[in-house]
């Protein structure tokens, strides 16, 4: 081992929907914020704090695929992954950067579309649970 580590471990919830980015040669990015939230109770008031940290959480190719089909906005995941910093030009001509979070490995938590199915299979009955002459409706 080289004796450095770059290796970030993250739970949070999605502050938007993927997007996706598709190259030629068949590849393709999403990239989705991510929060992860922090809350303690400050000494001097006694009041409670929450701070909200964003991170911009990067997936590429079939893993991305993946997150756009099955994750939205809201939705919780665990990531894991290294930091990379980008840096490019502005029309400005001046140097920025951007720090962003490159995934390996997740796994959703809870998704919308999760909670949308569970809820629909309690909502409609099952077969035992139907009067004998259910299949007689009017329409």
């Amino acid at each position: 081992m080289s004796g450095t580590l770059n290796k970030v471990m993250l739970i949070g919830h999605l502050g938007d929907d993927v997007k996706m980015h598709y190259f030629d040669g068949g590849g393709s990015i999403g990239r989705f914020p991510l929060a992860t939230n922090e809350t303690y109770v400050n000494k001097t008031s006694g009041e409670k704090v929450s701070q909200t940290e964003w991170h911009t959480i990067v997936v590429r190719n079939k893993a991305a695929e993946i997150c756009e089909k099955y994750l939205s906005k809201g939705d919780k995941i665990y990531v894991e992954g290294r930091i990379k910093t980008r840096k490019w030009s502005g029309e400005d001509g001046v140097d920025r950067y951007s720090t962003e979070i490159n995934v390996n490995e997740f796994t959703f938590l809870s998704t919308k579309k999760d909670n949308q199915m569970a809820s629909q299979e309690l909502s409609q009955p099952k077969g035992e649970d139907l009067p004998p002459d259910s299949d007689d409706l009017p329409f």
